[in-house]
């Protein structure tokens, strides 16, 4: 069984246009740290991503069991440095994240599998779970998400959109 490793950014847009389920048919499950739960919460607070956990008790909340790197808690936020060291320590199929230093470190310093809330639309219309990632993107936009001019033609290419 894969184990996936979710940081807050992309559950907080998946939330944000009602989808995150598309992590479970996916994926079958997430797990998450608990800073990201209280990231997830207090992001989404007033909005649509606010209650994601309440919605989905599928995702699982695990602790890193180990402490994080100093350094790498020096240059990520919380959630971003404790994500990559519980997929890390766990040996994770493969690591949701939106920002793109902790995807870079994730992926090249230790060497993680890494997608984001973009590739995961992508995946989610290969799958046959959606019929078109453009829509989405753009009421992710609309809700305030924000994602690159470069990455939206990025993701409609790989979505042959």
């Amino acid at each position: 069984m894969s184990l996936i490793v979710c940081n807050s950014g992309p559950l907080i847009a998946l939330g944000k246009i009602g989808q995150v389920d598309l992590l479970r048919e996916l994926f079958g499950s997430v797990v998450v740290v608990p800073v990201v739960k209280e990231e997830v919460e207090h992001g989404g607070r007033g909005g649509e991503a606010s209650d994601v956990f309440i919605r989905n008790p599928w995702i699982e909340i695990r602790p890193t069991n180990s402490a994080v790197d100093p350094l790498l808690s020096a240059i990520l936020d919380a959630g971003e440095a404790a994500t990559i060291t519980l997929a890390n320590n766990v040996g994770a199929s493969l690591v949701l994240i939106d920002e793109t230093k902790a995807r870079k470190i994730a992926a090249n310093v230790f060497k993680l599998p890494v997608i984001g809330t973009g590739r995961v639309l992508v995946e989610a219309k290969r799958a046959g779970l959606i019929q078109a990632v453009k829509p989405w993107v753009e009421t992710l936009r609309a809700k305030g998400y924000w994602l690159s001019d470069a990455i939206v033609r990025q993701l409609l290419l790989q979505a042959s959109e």
